[in-house]
């Protein structure tokens, strides 16, 4: 069975591993400093097959160039990316397989315009959950800043995840759990899903421990940013509905707004 380890890096990334016990070898998601993923490499006696890029930000793409300095392996991302060093490029919905198993890139623009998304679907002689590799996009409990997209298209970009197997593991970049959930007990102080996950997030980085991978019936549950189309959402931002075209696009750019600030 392949298996999928944190790497941190920096104060708060992690750089996801996909590693095949079979055959010694790895695959790195958005590996934005070299350095701690040789140290991992090193460690676990892998060798490193393939790259996963999600977006051109640098504390994605910086170490990608000091990886591949000394080994020919593919780097692997969007037709449309910024990153330059890509040398396998994808389009929306199209497919390609790592150690024998699939994965389907999917645009998700919003945080930047080139995100994209990789989902890999159960598999039950690899993997026994499907896994989304979702970089800055969707976040436990929260998403990404509207770097260069829309409130409309990150909402359909999360729309378009939230749509996946409520069972997906989600693999984001970023502990950036408990802040999150800080923002949403802020917004609906009286929601008990979101102040019981809060408590045991806090409980699992007490012990030193990733609150990640999440999944998606969990996101479902206390990530407001999933749930714009919620009426009481909406009022407690003040949002009249009825005066917006696009109900929940309002109320998503109000959200992001209100988090940026907080």
């Amino acid at each position: 069975m392949l298996q999928v380890s944190p790497i941190p890096a920096f104060s708060d990334n992690y750089i996801w591993c996909i590693e095949n016990p079979d055959t010694q070898e790895a695959v790195v998601v958005d590996p934005g400093s070299a350095e701690p993923v040789e140290a991992y490499l090193k460690q676990k006696g892998l060798s490193l097959h393939a790259i996963l890029v999600t977006h051109h930000h640098p504390d994605h793409v910086g170490g990608i160039k000091a990886l591949t300095t000394t080994r020919n392996c593919p780097i692997i991302g969007a037709t449309h990316a910024r990153y330059s060093g890509i040398t396998q490029a994808y389009a929306d919905q199209e497919q390609f397989e790592l150690f024998g198993t699939p994965f389907t890139v999917m645009n998700v623009p919003g945080h930047t315009l080139d995100h994209i998304a990789f989902f890999s679907p159960a598999d039950t002689q690899r993997h026994a959950l499907p896994w989304l590799f979702c970089g800055d996009t969707l976040f436990s409990g929260g998403c990404g800043r509207l770097f260069e997209g829309t409130p409309e298209q990150m909402w359909h970009s999360l729309q378009r995840l939230a749509s996946l197997p409520d069972t997906t593991l989600v693999f984001c970049a970023h502990e950036y759990t408990l802040s999150n959930l800080k923002f949403a007990r802020h917004t609906l102080p009286e929601d008990e899903a979101i102040r019981d996950y809060e408590q045991e997030c806090l409980r699992i980085r007490e012990a030193g421990d990733p609150t990640l991978p999440s999944n998606l019936a969990v996101e479902k549950r206390v990530n407001l940013f999933l749930r714009a189309n919620e009426l009481e959402l909406a009022t407690r931002l003040g949002i009249d509905i009825s005066k917006q075209e696009q109900p929940e696009v309002a109320t998503f750019a109000a959200l992001r707004g209100a988090k940026d600030r907080f």
